[in-house]
């Protein structure tokens, strides 16, 4: 009798234990995640002490607050959280994870998070400051020709079994003047293709210039945005999204560019001002306009001319969108969180709080 209590004691015991060990296991999250990217996460973690959640949706202030949510517990006790540029990191969201400890954001921009809240939190935050400058720098140029060779147009009238060229005259790059507005490292790749790949002038304007670069990559620096806007063929964006740059493309800077000028924008969407460059279009100033991003594009039914007009070619934000960018995306987050769990120092943390 005493033997079998002692057998089921140490059962009981060992079940106790088993179940201890789970308890103790911390969450990490991982918002926005493709299922193709699911093995890939999963695989990485396997062998932590953390349970993994990954939630494929954009964390919202209402998923947060729901109760009923099947992530309510898990996003309550993570300690790590790793998002993408859709979900809004604001104070609610934070309010509502007592043991958050660190945020890693799959991307370059973090206008998404309240780091101001953060900060007061003494919660870190970290980026992803270049997982694929050089898919970005790719994408304007793919953009860029498809627009000014008609090649949508180009491909519609064949598809109907009709191969007359009129109508499908294009423009080509080399020797134009490219002037291009900021020039980090996504910028410095534009100009590089650019200068040595399609033989264009380019020209650049930036709070901090690179002159080494600028011998390398065979561009030169302006002293003021005037300049790029008088001498510009081609216009193309690369500055974050603040205060100065917010609506740097407006009625007055239009007004100053040549006629017939093409305005690229791979950075944010609030650079431009979205009814001006709809009336530059119309009065023929800007001749084309090809966007990867557009400013309130939630709302851009509010301006239907943007997918109605023929000279403004729009992508849904997909400049970054490709296999190196992903992996990279992927790999540099894993760093971070790795670094944070074995308490090293963490990479691409973010100091800056406006």
């Amino acid at each position: 009798m005493q033997k079998t209590k002692t057998i089921e004691e140490l059962k009981r015991k060992r079940l106790e234990k088993k179940v201890d060990i789970s308890l103790t296991k911390k969450e990490i999250i991982f918002t926005e995640v493709e299922k193709i990217d699911e093995i890939k996460i999963r695989e990485n973690y396997k062998n932590l002490n953390y349970n993994i959640a990954i939630d494929n949706r954009v964390l919202t202030d209402k998923i947060i607050c729901d109760k009923n949510d099947e992530y309510f517990e898990k996003y309550k006790n993570a300690e790590i959280l790793c998002v993408f540029i859709y979900s809004k990191i604001t104070k609610k969201v934070l309010e509502n994870m007592p043991n958050l400890k660190i945020i890693i954001t799959r991307s370059v921009g973090y206008n998404h998070i309240d780091l101001v809240e953060c900060h007061n939190k003494k919660i870190p935050v970290c980026n992803v400051p270049d997982y694929g400058s050089h898919v970005i720098a790719e994408h304007v140029f793919a953009m860029l020709l498809s627009s000014l060779r008609c090649i949508e147009q180009a491909s519609d009238k064949t598809k109907m079994c009709d191969f007359n060229f009129s109508g499908l005259r294009g423009m080509a790059l080399k020797g134009k003047t490219l002037g291009i507005i900021g020039t980090g490292k996504i910028g410095k790749k534009v100009a590089r293709i650019a200068s040595m790949g399609f033989l264009m002038d380019v020209i650049a304007y930036a709070r901090h210039p690179d002159i080494d670069a600028s011998l390398s990559s065979h561009f030169t620096y302006v002293d003021s945005l005037e300049e790029i806007w008088e001498k510009s063929d081609i216009i193309s964006l690369h500055i974050p999204a603040n205060k100065e740059s917010y609506h740097i493309i407006n009625k007055k800077s239009i007004s100053q560019m040549k006629d017939g000028v093409v305005l690229v924008n791979t950075a944010r969407g609030s650079l431009i001002e979205t009814q001006a460059l709809i009336d530059g279009v119309q009065s023929k100033k800007i001749s084309h306009a090809v966007l990867d991003v557009v400013e309130n594009e939630k709302h851009i039914t509010d301006f239907p001319e943007l997918q109605t007009m023929p000279e403004i070619l729009i992508t849904p934000h997909i400049a970054f969108y490709a296999d190196d960018s992903m992996k990279k995306m992927y790999t540099e987050s894993f760093q971070t969180i790795e670094n944070f769990i074995k308490h090293k120092k963490l990479i691409h943390e973010i100091k800056e709080v406006e």
